[in-house]
Protein backbone atom coordinates (compact mmCIF):
# COMPACT_ATOMS: atom_id res chain seq x y z
CA UNK A 1 0.00 0.00 0.00
CA UNK A 2 2.96 2.06 0.80
CA UNK A 3 4.27 2.40 -2.55
CA UNK A 4 0.79 3.70 -4.18
CA UNK A 5 0.81 6.94 -4.77
CA UNK A 6 -3.32 6.96 -3.33
CA UNK A 7 -1.16 5.93 0.19
CA UNK A 8 -0.30 9.55 0.67
CA UNK A 9 -4.29 10.02 0.81
CA UNK A 10 -5.62 6.95 2.76
CA UNK A 11 -2.64 4.55 4.67
CA UNK A 12 -2.91 5.20 8.18
CA UNK A 13 -4.93 6.27 11.20
CA UNK A 14 -4.94 10.25 11.14
CA UNK A 15 -7.43 12.52 10.76
CA UNK A 16 -6.71 13.20 7.11
CA UNK A 17 -6.72 9.40 6.39
CA UNK A 18 -9.62 9.15 7.89
CA UNK A 19 -11.17 11.86 6.04
CA UNK A 20 -10.16 10.35 2.66
CA UNK A 21 -11.39 7.22 3.52
CA UNK A 22 -14.63 7.46 5.15
CA UNK A 23 -15.89 10.08 2.35
CA UNK A 24 -14.98 7.30 -0.08
CA UNK A 25 -16.92 4.75 1.55
CA UNK A 26 -20.17 5.06 -1.07
CA UNK A 27 -19.93 1.22 -1.87
CA UNK A 28 -16.23 0.73 -1.84
CA UNK A 29 -15.59 -2.50 0.26
CA UNK A 30 -12.70 -2.35 2.87
CA UNK A 31 -9.72 -3.65 0.94
CA UNK A 32 -10.19 -0.35 -1.42
CA UNK A 33 -7.90 1.47 0.68
CA UNK A 34 -5.20 -1.22 1.64
CA UNK A 35 -2.89 -2.13 -1.28
CA UNK A 36 -5.61 -1.70 -4.41
CA UNK A 37 -4.53 0.89 -7.32
CA UNK A 38 -6.77 3.21 -7.89
CA UNK A 39 -7.41 3.93 -11.45
CA UNK A 40 -9.06 7.14 -12.56
CA UNK A 41 -11.00 6.89 -15.63
CA UNK A 42 -11.19 10.19 -17.08
CA UNK A 43 -14.30 10.37 -19.48
CA UNK A 44 -14.87 13.24 -22.36
CA UNK A 45 -18.30 11.81 -22.80
CA UNK A 46 -21.08 14.28 -22.76
CA UNK A 47 -24.43 15.29 -24.63
CA UNK A 48 -22.94 18.00 -26.00
CA UNK A 49 -19.96 15.88 -27.38
CA UNK A 50 -22.04 13.74 -29.76
CA UNK A 51 -19.29 11.67 -30.77
CA UNK A 52 -18.41 11.11 -27.34
CA UNK A 53 -21.79 10.03 -25.74
CA UNK A 54 -21.28 6.41 -25.46
CA UNK A 55 -17.89 6.55 -23.80
CA UNK A 56 -20.03 5.92 -20.11
CA UNK A 57 -20.80 2.49 -21.46
CA UNK A 58 -17.31 2.31 -22.90
CA UNK A 59 -15.95 3.31 -19.04
CA UNK A 60 -18.39 0.44 -17.35
CA UNK A 61 -16.04 -2.35 -19.30
CA UNK A 62 -13.15 -0.30 -18.14
CA UNK A 63 -14.28 -0.61 -14.72
CA UNK A 64 -14.62 -4.28 -14.91
CA UNK A 65 -11.32 -4.86 -16.03
CA UNK A 66 -10.22 -2.78 -13.28
CA UNK A 67 -11.89 -4.72 -10.60
CA UNK A 68 -10.84 -8.15 -12.53
CA UNK A 69 -7.24 -7.03 -12.25
CA UNK A 70 -7.43 -5.97 -8.62
CA UNK A 71 -7.49 -2.10 -9.10
CA UNK A 72 -10.53 0.16 -7.73
CA UNK A 73 -11.90 2.21 -10.86
CA UNK A 74 -12.73 5.56 -10.14
CA UNK A 75 -15.38 7.75 -12.84
CA UNK A 76 -13.47 11.10 -13.56
CA UNK A 77 -15.81 13.27 -15.53
CA UNK A 78 -13.15 15.90 -17.36
CA UNK A 79 -13.76 18.68 -19.76
CA UNK A 80 -15.31 17.61 -23.26
CA UNK A 81 -15.01 19.52 -26.47
CA UNK A 82 -18.05 19.03 -28.68
CA UNK A 83 -15.91 19.82 -32.55
CA UNK A 84 -19.17 20.39 -33.95
CA UNK A 85 -21.19 21.99 -31.62
CA UNK A 86 -18.97 24.82 -29.64
CA UNK A 87 -18.02 28.32 -30.43
CA UNK A 88 -15.78 30.00 -31.80
CA UNK A 89 -13.75 26.86 -32.62
CA UNK A 90 -13.16 23.55 -30.77
CA UNK A 91 -9.51 24.17 -31.08
CA UNK A 92 -9.35 27.13 -28.46
CA UNK A 93 -11.02 25.09 -26.08
CA UNK A 94 -8.25 21.89 -26.18
CA UNK A 95 -5.54 23.82 -23.77
CA UNK A 96 -8.00 24.56 -21.61
CA UNK A 97 -9.24 21.08 -21.23
CA UNK A 98 -5.34 19.84 -21.11
CA UNK A 99 -4.84 22.32 -18.14
CA UNK A 100 -7.95 21.31 -16.02
CA UNK A 101 -7.39 17.52 -17.24
CA UNK A 102 -4.06 17.54 -16.00
CA UNK A 103 -4.58 19.70 -12.45
CA UNK A 104 -7.44 16.99 -11.81
CA UNK A 105 -5.26 13.92 -12.43
CA UNK A 106 -2.43 15.77 -10.06
CA UNK A 107 -4.72 16.66 -7.40
CA UNK A 108 -6.71 13.36 -6.77
CA UNK A 109 -5.70 10.25 -4.75
CA UNK A 110 -5.10 8.21 -8.17
CA UNK A 111 -2.14 5.99 -9.11
CA UNK A 112 -3.20 5.58 -12.91
CA UNK A 113 -5.32 6.65 -15.46
CA UNK A 114 -7.58 5.27 -18.38
CA UNK A 115 -7.98 7.99 -21.04
CA UNK A 116 -11.36 8.11 -22.95
CA UNK A 117 -11.79 10.17 -26.19
CA UNK A 118 -13.27 10.44 -29.44
CA UNK A 119 -14.11 13.93 -30.91
CA UNK A 120 -11.07 15.84 -32.45
CA UNK A 121 -9.45 17.69 -29.66
CA UNK A 122 -10.43 14.97 -26.53
CA UNK A 123 -7.33 12.27 -27.19
CA UNK A 124 -4.93 15.49 -28.27
CA UNK A 125 -6.03 17.15 -24.67
CA UNK A 126 -6.20 14.08 -22.66
CA UNK A 127 -2.31 12.78 -24.05
CA UNK A 128 -0.90 16.76 -23.13
CA UNK A 129 -2.30 15.99 -19.93
CA UNK A 130 -0.81 12.88 -19.14
CA UNK A 131 2.50 13.53 -20.23
CA UNK A 132 2.30 16.75 -18.18
CA UNK A 133 1.21 14.71 -14.76
CA UNK A 134 3.04 11.16 -16.13
CA UNK A 135 1.34 8.76 -14.01
CA UNK A 136 0.83 5.63 -15.61
CA UNK A 137 -1.62 6.19 -18.34
CA UNK A 138 -3.80 4.06 -21.71
CA UNK A 139 -5.75 5.47 -24.07
CA UNK A 140 -9.36 3.79 -24.90
CA UNK A 141 -9.96 5.45 -28.25
CA UNK A 142 -14.01 5.82 -28.91
CA UNK A 143 -14.42 4.35 -32.45
CA UNK A 144 -15.62 5.41 -35.31
CA UNK A 145 -19.47 5.47 -36.52
CA UNK A 146 -20.42 2.70 -39.35
CA UNK A 147 -21.25 3.79 -42.77
CA UNK A 148 -24.39 5.83 -43.37
CA UNK A 149 -26.17 5.60 -47.06
CA UNK A 150 -27.88 8.33 -49.42
CA UNK A 151 -29.01 7.54 -52.64
CA UNK A 152 -27.36 4.00 -52.74
CA UNK A 153 -23.85 6.01 -52.04
CA UNK A 154 -21.47 6.18 -49.03
CA UNK A 155 -21.44 9.20 -47.07
CA UNK A 156 -17.99 10.32 -45.49
CA UNK A 157 -19.26 12.95 -42.72
CA UNK A 158 -17.38 15.56 -43.24
CA UNK A 159 -16.19 14.75 -46.40
CA UNK A 160 -19.38 14.73 -47.91
CA UNK A 161 -20.95 17.80 -46.03
CA UNK A 162 -18.29 19.66 -47.90
CA UNK A 163 -18.90 17.99 -51.25
CA UNK A 164 -22.47 18.15 -51.30
CA UNK A 165 -22.64 21.34 -49.66
CA UNK A 166 -20.34 22.85 -52.78
CA UNK A 167 -22.87 20.89 -55.49
CA UNK A 168 -25.28 22.89 -53.75
CA UNK A 169 -23.92 26.50 -54.42
CA UNK A 170 -22.73 25.19 -58.17
CA UNK A 171 -26.41 24.43 -58.91
CA UNK A 172 -26.02 20.28 -59.26
CA UNK A 173 -27.43 19.25 -56.01
CA UNK A 174 -30.95 20.78 -54.73
CA UNK A 175 -31.19 21.98 -51.33
CA UNK A 176 -34.03 19.94 -50.69
CA UNK A 177 -32.48 16.58 -51.60
CA UNK A 178 -28.99 18.32 -49.66
CA UNK A 179 -31.11 18.14 -46.31
CA UNK A 180 -32.20 14.56 -46.71
CA UNK A 181 -28.66 13.53 -46.93
CA UNK A 182 -28.60 15.04 -43.03
CA UNK A 183 -30.76 12.43 -41.89
CA UNK A 184 -28.08 9.50 -43.61
CA UNK A 185 -25.05 11.30 -42.46
CA UNK A 186 -24.82 9.85 -38.96
CA UNK A 187 -25.32 6.50 -38.89
CA UNK A 188 -24.19 4.88 -35.26
CA UNK A 189 -22.68 6.45 -32.14
CA UNK A 190 -18.63 7.60 -32.81
CA UNK A 191 -16.83 10.22 -34.27
CA UNK A 192 -16.42 11.07 -37.71
CA UNK A 193 -15.82 7.37 -40.10
CA UNK A 194 -13.34 9.71 -42.46
CA UNK A 195 -9.66 9.88 -42.14
CA UNK A 196 -10.15 13.40 -40.47
CA UNK A 197 -8.91 14.25 -37.19
CA UNK A 198 -10.89 11.92 -34.53
CA UNK A 199 -9.34 9.11 -36.27
CA UNK A 200 -6.22 10.43 -37.02
CA UNK A 201 -5.67 10.99 -33.63
CA UNK A 202 -6.87 7.99 -32.37
CA UNK A 203 -4.58 5.89 -34.66
CA UNK A 204 -1.34 8.55 -33.65
CA UNK A 205 -2.30 7.66 -29.86
CA UNK A 206 -1.45 4.09 -30.88
CA UNK A 207 1.70 4.45 -33.30
CA UNK A 208 2.83 6.68 -30.43
CA UNK A 209 2.38 3.46 -27.92
CA UNK A 210 -0.70 4.83 -26.03
CA UNK A 211 -3.22 2.16 -26.38
CA UNK A 212 -3.72 -1.52 -25.99
CA UNK A 213 -2.33 -2.21 -29.26
CA UNK A 214 -4.81 -3.10 -31.98
CA UNK A 215 -7.81 -1.41 -30.49
CA UNK A 216 -7.51 2.35 -32.77
CA UNK A 217 -10.30 1.89 -35.12
CA UNK A 218 -12.39 -0.62 -33.77
CA UNK A 219 -15.86 1.13 -35.14
CA UNK A 220 -17.71 2.11 -31.64
CA UNK A 221 -20.72 -0.05 -32.22
CA UNK A 222 -18.63 -3.04 -32.71
CA UNK A 223 -18.92 -5.50 -29.37
CA UNK A 224 -15.13 -5.80 -30.02
CA UNK A 225 -14.45 -2.03 -28.44
CA UNK A 226 -16.05 -3.03 -25.20
CA UNK A 227 -14.22 -6.32 -24.95
CA UNK A 228 -10.76 -4.53 -25.34
CA UNK A 229 -11.96 -1.42 -22.82
CA UNK A 230 -12.13 -4.16 -20.74
CA UNK A 231 -8.82 -5.62 -21.48
CA UNK A 232 -7.46 -2.02 -21.12
CA UNK A 233 -8.89 -2.21 -17.55
CA UNK A 234 -6.92 -4.74 -16.83
CA UNK A 235 -3.53 -3.30 -18.49
CA UNK A 236 -4.32 0.11 -16.17
CA UNK A 237 -3.19 -1.98 -12.99
CA UNK A 238 -0.26 -3.63 -14.65
CA UNK A 239 1.01 -0.37 -15.80
CA UNK A 240 0.71 1.00 -12.35
CA UNK A 241 2.98 -2.49 -11.48
CA UNK A 242 4.88 -2.08 -13.71
CA UNK A 243 5.41 1.84 -12.72
CA UNK A 244 5.15 2.01 -16.68
CA UNK A 245 4.40 5.97 -16.90
CA UNK A 246 4.16 8.05 -20.38
CA UNK A 247 7.75 9.45 -20.03
CA UNK A 248 8.81 5.65 -20.99
CA UNK A 249 6.47 5.50 -24.03
CA UNK A 250 6.56 9.21 -25.47
CA UNK A 251 9.88 9.06 -26.92
CA UNK A 252 11.53 10.81 -30.05
CA UNK A 253 11.39 7.57 -31.47
CA UNK A 254 7.56 6.80 -30.93
CA UNK A 255 6.54 10.26 -32.73
CA UNK A 256 9.00 9.34 -35.62
CA UNK A 257 6.26 6.22 -36.10
CA UNK A 258 3.62 8.50 -35.42
CA UNK A 259 4.85 10.77 -38.49
CA UNK A 260 5.35 7.42 -40.33
CA UNK A 261 1.90 6.65 -39.18
CA UNK A 262 0.75 9.97 -40.81
CA UNK A 263 2.15 9.47 -43.53
CA UNK A 264 0.96 6.25 -44.58
CA UNK A 265 -2.65 6.36 -43.12
CA UNK A 266 -3.27 9.79 -45.47
CA UNK A 267 -4.18 11.41 -41.63
CA UNK A 268 -5.24 14.82 -40.88
CA UNK A 269 -3.28 18.04 -40.97
CA UNK A 270 -4.33 19.11 -37.72
CA UNK A 271 -2.19 16.20 -36.25
CA UNK A 272 0.84 18.23 -36.99
CA UNK A 273 -0.43 20.42 -34.26
CA UNK A 274 -1.67 18.30 -31.78
CA UNK A 275 1.67 15.97 -31.97
CA UNK A 276 4.10 18.66 -31.49
CA UNK A 277 2.02 19.90 -28.21
CA UNK A 278 2.17 16.78 -26.88
CA UNK A 279 5.68 16.35 -27.37
CA UNK A 280 6.02 19.52 -25.67
CA UNK A 281 5.03 18.55 -23.08
CA UNK A 282 6.64 15.48 -22.92
CA UNK A 283 9.69 17.43 -23.48
CA UNK A 284 10.83 15.66 -26.59
CA UNK A 285 12.66 17.75 -29.12
CA UNK A 286 10.06 17.72 -32.30
CA UNK A 287 10.04 20.02 -34.82
CA UNK A 288 8.09 20.93 -37.52
CA UNK A 289 11.25 20.00 -40.01
CA UNK A 290 10.87 16.38 -38.64
CA UNK A 291 6.92 16.18 -40.29
CA UNK A 292 9.02 16.33 -43.73
CA UNK A 293 12.25 14.65 -42.60
CA UNK A 294 10.64 11.86 -41.20
CA UNK A 295 7.60 11.57 -43.58
CA UNK A 296 9.24 12.22 -46.70
CA UNK A 297 9.11 8.92 -48.99
CA UNK A 298 6.64 7.02 -46.92
CA UNK A 299 3.90 5.41 -49.13
CA UNK A 300 0.02 6.53 -48.74
CA UNK A 301 -1.39 2.97 -48.61
CA UNK A 302 -4.49 3.44 -47.08
CA UNK A 303 -7.51 4.32 -49.83
CA UNK A 304 -10.24 6.66 -47.64
CA UNK A 305 -11.60 9.72 -47.37
CA UNK A 306 -10.80 12.46 -47.61
CA UNK A 307 -7.82 10.96 -49.66
CA UNK A 308 -9.45 8.33 -51.03
CA UNK A 309 -12.34 6.30 -51.35
CA UNK A 310 -13.26 4.25 -48.53
CA UNK A 311 -14.54 4.69 -44.66
CA UNK A 312 -13.29 4.07 -41.32
CA UNK A 313 -15.16 0.68 -41.44
CA UNK A 314 -13.67 -0.48 -44.46
CA UNK A 315 -10.42 0.25 -43.01
CA UNK A 316 -11.27 -2.17 -39.87
CA UNK A 317 -12.75 -5.00 -41.89
CA UNK A 318 -9.68 -5.22 -44.61
CA UNK A 319 -7.25 -5.33 -41.90
CA UNK A 320 -6.58 -2.14 -39.39
CA UNK A 321 -4.21 -0.11 -39.05
CA UNK A 322 -1.37 -2.89 -38.05
CA UNK A 323 -2.34 -4.15 -41.58
CA UNK A 324 -1.16 -0.96 -42.81
CA UNK A 325 1.58 -0.53 -40.74
CA UNK A 326 3.16 -3.87 -41.59
CA UNK A 327 3.75 -3.29 -44.98
CA UNK A 328 6.49 -0.05 -44.08
CA UNK A 329 7.36 -1.94 -40.87
CA UNK A 330 11.03 -1.25 -41.88
CA UNK A 331 10.26 2.34 -41.51
CA UNK A 332 9.21 2.14 -38.07
CA UNK A 333 11.26 3.13 -35.35
CA UNK A 334 12.03 -0.96 -33.59
CA UNK A 335 13.24 0.69 -30.02
CA UNK A 336 10.05 2.53 -29.39
CA UNK A 337 7.93 0.47 -26.93
CA UNK A 338 4.01 0.76 -26.22
CA UNK A 339 2.62 0.80 -22.62
CA UNK A 340 2.75 -3.36 -23.21
CA UNK A 341 6.32 -2.32 -22.65
CA UNK A 342 6.97 -4.46 -25.90
CA UNK A 343 8.04 -2.60 -28.96
CA UNK A 344 5.28 -1.56 -31.61
CA UNK A 345 7.23 -3.02 -34.35
CA UNK A 346 6.48 -6.63 -32.33
CA UNK A 347 2.82 -6.08 -32.27
CA UNK A 348 2.49 -4.98 -35.92
CA UNK A 349 4.82 -7.94 -37.53
CA UNK A 350 2.98 -10.18 -39.32
CA UNK A 351 -0.89 -8.33 -39.26
CA UNK A 352 -2.62 -9.38 -42.87
CA UNK A 353 -4.34 -7.36 -45.77
CA UNK A 354 -7.74 -8.81 -46.05
CA UNK A 355 -8.77 -6.34 -48.56
CA UNK A 356 -6.40 -4.46 -50.86
CA UNK A 357 -9.06 -2.05 -52.66
CA UNK A 358 -8.41 -0.39 -49.36
CA UNK A 359 -4.89 -1.30 -48.17
CA UNK A 360 -2.82 -1.23 -50.35
CA UNK A 361 0.68 -3.87 -51.10
CA UNK A 362 3.81 -1.44 -50.69
CA UNK A 363 4.20 -2.37 -54.18
CA UNK A 364 1.10 -0.40 -55.40
CA UNK A 365 0.65 2.80 -52.91
CA UNK A 366 -1.81 5.18 -53.94
CA UNK A 367 1.52 7.59 -53.82
CA UNK A 368 4.78 7.08 -53.36
CA UNK A 369 5.33 10.38 -51.17
CA UNK A 370 2.37 10.95 -48.79
CA UNK A 371 4.01 12.52 -45.84
CA UNK A 372 2.81 16.08 -44.96
CA UNK A 373 4.93 18.85 -46.66
CA UNK A 374 6.00 21.40 -45.02
CA UNK A 375 6.62 24.68 -47.01
CA UNK A 376 8.85 27.89 -46.13
CA UNK A 377 9.62 30.95 -47.83
CA UNK A 378 9.04 35.18 -47.00
CA UNK A 379 5.01 34.04 -47.07
CA UNK A 380 5.84 31.75 -44.19
CA UNK A 381 9.23 31.79 -42.77
CA UNK A 382 8.16 29.65 -39.79
CA UNK A 383 6.46 26.99 -42.08
CA UNK A 384 3.04 26.39 -43.39
CA UNK A 385 1.55 22.96 -44.44
CA UNK A 386 0.01 21.44 -46.70
CA UNK A 387 -1.28 17.60 -47.75
CA UNK A 388 0.07 16.32 -51.20
CA UNK A 389 -2.85 13.14 -50.94
CA UNK A 390 -5.64 15.30 -50.87
CA UNK A 391 -4.38 18.32 -53.06
CA UNK A 392 -4.94 18.20 -57.12
CA UNK A 393 -1.54 17.11 -58.57
CA UNK A 394 -1.57 19.75 -60.92
CA UNK A 395 -1.84 22.48 -58.31
CA UNK A 396 1.03 21.43 -56.58
CA UNK A 397 3.26 23.78 -58.71
CA UNK A 398 1.16 27.38 -59.15
CA UNK A 399 2.15 30.86 -59.44
CA UNK A 400 -1.32 32.97 -59.47
CA UNK A 401 -2.42 36.43 -58.55
CA UNK A 402 -3.77 36.92 -54.80
CA UNK A 403 -6.87 37.55 -53.92
CA UNK A 404 -7.31 38.52 -50.04
CA UNK A 405 -9.22 38.02 -47.70
CA UNK A 406 -9.45 40.06 -44.39
CA UNK A 407 -11.34 37.95 -42.20
CA UNK A 408 -14.27 35.26 -42.06
CA UNK A 409 -16.62 37.97 -42.23
CA UNK A 410 -14.69 39.59 -45.35
CA UNK A 411 -14.59 35.95 -47.21
CA UNK A 412 -18.60 35.36 -46.37
CA UNK A 413 -19.23 38.87 -47.73
CA UNK A 414 -17.28 38.63 -50.37
CA UNK A 415 -16.64 35.33 -51.98
CA UNK A 416 -19.95 35.05 -53.86
CA UNK A 417 -20.00 38.54 -55.50
CA UNK A 418 -20.15 38.39 -59.22
CA UNK A 419 -18.21 41.04 -59.09
CA UNK A 420 -15.39 39.53 -57.31
CA UNK A 421 -12.14 39.08 -59.45
CA UNK A 422 -11.28 36.04 -59.94
CA UNK A 423 -10.30 33.07 -62.08
CA UNK A 424 -9.65 29.11 -61.67
CA UNK A 425 -5.99 30.67 -61.50
CA UNK A 426 -6.38 33.02 -58.81
CA UNK A 427 -4.87 32.20 -55.06
CA UNK A 428 -7.26 32.81 -52.01
CA UNK A 429 -5.41 34.14 -49.14
CA UNK A 430 -7.15 34.19 -45.52
CA UNK A 431 -5.76 36.10 -42.67
CA UNK A 432 -6.25 36.74 -39.12
CA UNK A 433 -7.62 32.77 -38.42
CA UNK A 434 -4.17 32.00 -36.37
CA UNK A 435 -3.66 30.87 -32.69
CA UNK A 436 -4.24 34.56 -31.62
CA UNK A 437 -5.92 36.47 -34.75
CA UNK A 438 -9.35 34.41 -34.76
CA UNK A 439 -8.62 33.53 -31.75
CA UNK A 440 -7.72 29.57 -31.94
CA UNK A 441 -7.12 29.17 -35.54
CA UNK A 442 -10.83 27.12 -36.47
CA UNK A 443 -11.07 24.83 -39.09
CA UNK A 444 -11.83 27.66 -41.89
CA UNK A 445 -8.72 27.03 -43.78
CA UNK A 446 -10.68 24.86 -47.23
CA UNK A 447 -12.12 28.20 -47.80
CA UNK A 448 -15.26 27.28 -50.39
CA UNK A 449 -14.57 28.51 -54.10
CA UNK A 450 -16.55 31.58 -55.37
CA UNK A 451 -19.87 30.63 -57.00
CA UNK A 452 -19.00 31.70 -60.36
CA UNK A 453 -16.21 29.45 -60.37
CA UNK A 454 -18.53 26.31 -59.31
CA UNK A 455 -20.64 27.14 -61.95
CA UNK A 456 -18.24 26.72 -64.21
CA UNK A 457 -16.80 23.62 -63.06
CA UNK A 458 -13.72 24.32 -60.94
CA UNK A 459 -13.48 21.99 -57.97
CA UNK A 460 -10.10 23.08 -56.50
CA UNK A 461 -7.71 26.18 -56.29
CA UNK A 462 -4.94 27.30 -54.03
CA UNK A 463 -5.83 28.37 -50.94
CA UNK A 464 -3.55 29.64 -47.84
CA UNK A 465 -4.58 30.52 -44.57
CA UNK A 466 -3.50 31.04 -40.84
CA UNK A 467 -6.19 28.86 -39.80
CA UNK A 468 -6.67 25.04 -40.24
CA UNK A 469 -9.10 22.94 -41.50
CA UNK A 470 -10.72 19.90 -40.96
CA UNK A 471 -9.44 16.71 -41.09
CA UNK A 472 -12.25 15.89 -43.09
CA UNK A 473 -11.53 18.50 -45.40
CA UNK A 474 -9.70 18.14 -48.85
CA UNK A 475 -8.05 20.29 -51.69
CA UNK A 476 -4.85 21.95 -52.51
CA UNK A 477 -5.07 23.82 -49.17
CA UNK A 478 -1.99 25.49 -47.80
CA UNK A 479 -2.69 25.79 -43.84
CA UNK A 480 -0.91 27.16 -40.17
CA UNK A 481 1.12 29.99 -42.11
CA UNK A 482 3.44 30.97 -39.44
CA UNK A 483 4.01 33.52 -38.01
CA UNK A 484 0.50 34.25 -37.81
CA UNK A 485 -1.19 37.74 -39.34
CA UNK A 486 -2.30 38.69 -36.20
CA UNK A 487 1.56 38.41 -34.80
CA UNK A 488 3.05 40.28 -37.61
CA UNK A 489 3.47 37.47 -40.45
CA UNK A 490 4.02 38.13 -44.11
CA UNK A 491 0.55 37.03 -44.58
CA UNK A 492 -0.47 40.43 -43.12
CA UNK A 493 0.77 42.06 -46.22
CA UNK A 494 -0.04 40.51 -49.11
CA UNK A 495 -2.76 42.19 -51.18
CA UNK A 496 -5.46 41.42 -53.70
CA UNK A 497 -2.91 41.03 -57.47
CA UNK A 498 0.49 39.83 -55.50
CA UNK A 499 2.07 37.05 -57.75
CA UNK A 500 2.41 33.51 -55.16
CA UNK A 501 4.56 31.14 -55.89
CA UNK A 502 3.61 27.54 -54.54
CA UNK A 503 6.06 25.00 -55.05
CA UNK A 504 5.59 21.85 -52.83
CA UNK A 505 7.86 19.94 -54.74
CA UNK A 506 10.38 22.35 -53.69
CA UNK A 507 8.98 23.50 -50.51
CA UNK A 508 8.33 26.95 -51.06
CA UNK A 509 5.91 29.31 -50.36
CA UNK A 510 6.90 33.13 -51.39
CA UNK A 511 5.44 35.88 -52.57
CA UNK A 512 6.69 37.25 -55.52
CA UNK A 513 7.71 40.69 -54.79
CA UNK A 514 11.37 42.27 -54.09
CA UNK A 515 11.98 42.84 -49.83
CA UNK A 516 12.27 46.37 -49.70
CA UNK A 517 8.75 46.63 -51.29
CA UNK A 518 6.87 44.29 -48.62
CA UNK A 519 9.45 46.36 -46.05
CA UNK A 520 7.38 49.16 -47.06
CA UNK A 521 4.08 48.10 -46.36
CA UNK A 522 2.06 48.41 -43.13
CA UNK A 523 -0.84 45.43 -42.67
CA UNK A 524 -4.60 46.59 -43.67
CA UNK A 525 -6.68 48.23 -41.24
CA UNK A 526 -9.56 46.27 -41.72
CA UNK A 527 -7.15 43.11 -41.08
CA UNK A 528 -5.90 44.39 -38.13
CA UNK A 529 -9.54 45.29 -36.87
CA UNK A 530 -10.60 42.00 -37.35
CA UNK A 531 -8.09 40.27 -34.72
CA UNK A 532 -9.32 38.88 -31.70
CA UNK A 533 -9.14 41.22 -28.56
CA UNK A 534 -10.92 39.45 -25.37
CA UNK A 535 -10.99 41.80 -22.19
CA UNK A 536 -11.44 38.95 -20.01
CA UNK A 537 -11.59 34.91 -18.79
CA UNK A 538 -10.03 32.06 -20.74
CA UNK A 539 -9.95 33.66 -24.45
CA UNK A 540 -7.46 36.66 -22.47
CA UNK A 541 -5.68 34.06 -21.03
CA UNK A 542 -4.90 32.30 -23.93
CA UNK A 543 -4.32 35.31 -26.34
CA UNK A 544 -1.64 36.24 -23.89
CA UNK A 545 0.05 33.00 -24.25
CA UNK A 546 -0.21 30.91 -26.80
CA UNK A 547 2.59 30.17 -29.16
CA UNK A 548 2.38 29.42 -32.67
CA UNK A 549 1.42 26.82 -34.60
CA UNK A 550 4.87 25.71 -35.30
CA UNK A 551 5.62 25.42 -31.58
CA UNK A 552 1.90 23.16 -31.82
CA UNK A 553 -0.19 26.27 -30.26
CA UNK A 554 0.27 25.11 -26.56
CA UNK A 555 0.33 28.03 -23.87
CA UNK A 556 3.88 28.80 -23.54
CA UNK A 557 3.62 28.44 -19.55
CA UNK A 558 2.41 24.52 -20.19
CA UNK A 559 5.44 23.23 -21.88
CA UNK A 560 7.49 20.23 -20.02
CA UNK A 561 6.15 17.84 -17.92
CA UNK A 562 5.37 18.96 -13.99
CA UNK A 563 5.23 15.57 -12.61
CA UNK A 564 2.43 14.34 -10.19
CA UNK A 565 3.34 15.74 -7.00
CA UNK A 566 0.47 17.97 -5.40
CA UNK A 567 3.27 19.57 -2.68
CA UNK A 568 0.89 20.15 -0.24
CA UNK A 569 -1.56 18.04 2.17
CA UNK A 570 -5.22 18.86 3.03
CA UNK A 571 -7.34 19.63 5.84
Amino acid sequence: MTDLRSAQWYAGDDRNAYIHRAWMRRGLPDGAFSGRPHIAIANTASDLTPCNIHLNDVADSVKAGVWEAGGVPLNLPVVSIGETQVRPTAMLWRNLAAMAIEEMLRANPIDGVVLLGGCDKTIPALLMAAASVDLPAVVVPGGPMLTGHFRGAPLGCGTDVWRLSEEVRAGTLSHEAFMRSESAMIRSRGHCNTMGTASTMASMAEALGMTLPGIAGTPAPDSRLLALSHETGKLAVDLVAAARRPSDVLTKASFRNAIVTLAAIGGSTNAVVHLLAIAGRAGVDLTLDDFDQIGSGVPLLVDLQPAGRHLMDDLYRAGGLHAALNEVIDLLDAEAITVTGRPLVEHVAGAEIWDETVIRRRAKPLLDDAGIAVLKGNLAPDGAVVKPAAASPELLQHRGPAVVFDSVEDLHARLDSPDLDVTPDSVLILRGCGPRGYPGMPEVGNLPLPAKLLAKGVRDMVRISDARMSGTAYGTVVLHATPEAAVGGPLALVRTGDPIILDVPARRLDIDLPAEELAQRTPSQTSTAAYAAPTRGWERLYIDHVMQADKGADLDFLTGASGPDVGRESH
